[in-house]
């Protein structure tokens, strides 16, 4: 019922920006969180950048100072400047609706040295 459907990702060299974006289709009901997350190869997924209805927000120690998130009612936003090859990975869009998760099928994001 729910789709989210990220854009942005590609390859990009050291030090270079990248802006992720992520739209939700279909009924949005009680949405209570939004955010970003990552995997990288041969890593566990981990949050990128999250932010909840109250509009406080939370980054990965990694991308502090280098990473903003921003949202619409039904879009989240990464910017994401300073890049580095450890920030390789494939970035998945999160939305919890009504107490239940929902993810993107992911965007690819490669740095290259």
């Amino acid at each position: 019922q729910v789709q989210l459907v990220e854009s942005g990702g590609g390859l990009v060299q050291s030090g270079g920006s990248l802006r992720l974006s992520c739209a939700a289709s279909g009924v949005i009901f009680r949405l209570s969180a939004m955010g970003w997350y990552r995997q990288a190869p041969g890593k566990q997924r981990e949050l990128v950048a999250i932010i909840i209805s109250s509009g406080t927000t939370n980054y990965a120690d990694s991308v502090k100072g280098r990473f903003t998130i921003s949202n619409g009612r039904s879009t989240v936003h990464l910017q994401m400047n300073s890049l580095k090859p450890d920030d390789t990975a494939v970035y998945y869009c999160y939305f919890q609706m009504n107490t239940r998760d929902y993810w993107g099928e992911g965007t690819l994001v490669t740095v290259s040295p």
